[in-house]
């Protein structure tokens, strides 16, 4: 089994001493009780991952000797997933699923059927989510932590299903309405992918096309109805079986 993986910024070349603290050093020391002589698995988050050995242990602080320095190369094509904001007890559910089934960019959308509200309190909302997709990388030992961007209205949705389709990729909207089936998309061949998932009371039909109107294709998912929380977790799963990103 792979050694298990904590972040740290700066990660010394080879040979060297990194000193794990902070919330990670609290973690490895206190509650996963890791001790001298464990390995680890460093990693910036960002796709260097580096193989070491803990030399020594406080109560909330590692020393740990790197034995390797690597780099992990980015799957693709890039996912990003538009997660239109779920109540508050699913919230971070959806992102901790999100991120370990591969998201890469997490946008956070207050769509118009939104029970929950962010107005007043975006920073709280995504900071949240920031630390729930950390825990998460960690927690399926990923060498990027996925991207976690500010708060997002429709018109920033709109705009960013643009640019992709001018990047030639594909955006789809997650949504019972799509005549397509999701495995119809030539998502294999494209360097980025937007999945769009609406919220609980799904969505709004001037959203659905304006949504459309921008580049993004409805898509009927499967034969079932999935929570806001769990969708976009089985497409991404889709995605890993449909695209080389899992090879």
């Amino acid at each position: 089994m792979a050694a298990t993986v904590f972040y740290l910024e700066q990660i010394p070349e080879p040979g060297g001493i990194a000193v794990l603290d902070g919330p990670e050093g609290r973690h490895a020391a206190t509650v996963r009780r890791i001790r001298v002589g464990e390995p680890i698995t460093l990693s910036d988050g960002a796709g260097v991952l580096a193989p070491s050995e803990v030399v020594a242990a406080q109560k909330d602080r590692l020393e740990l000797k790197v034995l390797e320095k690597v780099a992990a190369q980015p799957v693709s094509p890039r996912v990003t997933v538009v997660q239109a904001l779920p109540k508050s007890d699913r919230s971070e559910l959806a992102v901790e699923l999100m991120t370990e089934a591969g998201a890469d960019v997490i946008v956070p959308w207050q769509a118009a059927r939104c029970v929950a509200n962010w107005e007043g309190k975006a920073r709280k909302g995504v900071d949240k989510w920031r630390a729930a997709a950390r825990s998460a990388a960690r927690q399926s030992r990923r060498a990027y932590i996925p991207e976690v961007a500010e708060l997002h209205r429709t018109a920033d949705v709109l705009e960013l299903i643009r640019n992709i389709k001018a990047d030639n990729g594909i955006a789809v909207a997650l949504h019972e309405s799509g005549a397509g089936r999701f495995a119809s998309f030539p998502f294999a061949q494209a360097a980025q992918v937007v999945l769009i998932v609406g919220p609980e009371g799904g969505l709004d039909d001037a959203e659905l096309a304006a949504l459309s109107e921008a580049g993004a294709e409805p898509s009927l998912l499967g034969p079932t109805v999935l929570r806001t929380s769990t969708a976009a977790a089985v497409a991404l799963g889709a995605l890993g079986a449909l695209t080389p990103r899992w090879c």
